[in-house]
């Protein structure tokens, strides 16, 4: 994809009026989606929003040994945690896609990665 940089500022302000209006309607339905992930071999399903909020949380009855507590702890964080990073990860990509876009400015100044 070919992108043509702007020859005059009224330009430039346009492409970033659009593309904060693009990055702002992406955040909006990032925001509504809801990610599931699993961990300790699918024992633990987390689902969480787009707005790092947890929904729900279901272990395997065959997780439940009440002598071994800390094994449960274990798995609930890492899927929580691995929940999170797959909130971030998808939107950190898709805001990319949209970021990418932007020209390169004079002096180098672009916005890739932001």
């Amino acid at each position: 994809m070919k992108v043509r940089i702007p020859n005059n500022g009224n330009q430039m302000a346009d492409m970033l009026r659009k593309m904060q209006e693009d990055m702002a309607a992406k955040q909006e339905e990032l925001d509504a989606s809801v990610y599931e992930v699993s961990a300790g071999g699918g024992a633990v399903t987390v689902k969480i929003t787009g707005k790092r909020e947890v929904l729900s949380i279901n272990i395997s009855e065959e997780l439940i040994d009440p002598d071994d507590a800390e094994t449960l702890q274990d798995i609930l964080v890492a899927a929580v945690n691995e929940a999170i990073r797959k909130v971030d990860d998808t939107t950190a990509a898709e805001m990319e896609k949209i970021t990418s876009q932007m020209p390169m400015l004079p002096g180098g100044m672009g916005f890739p990665g932001m």
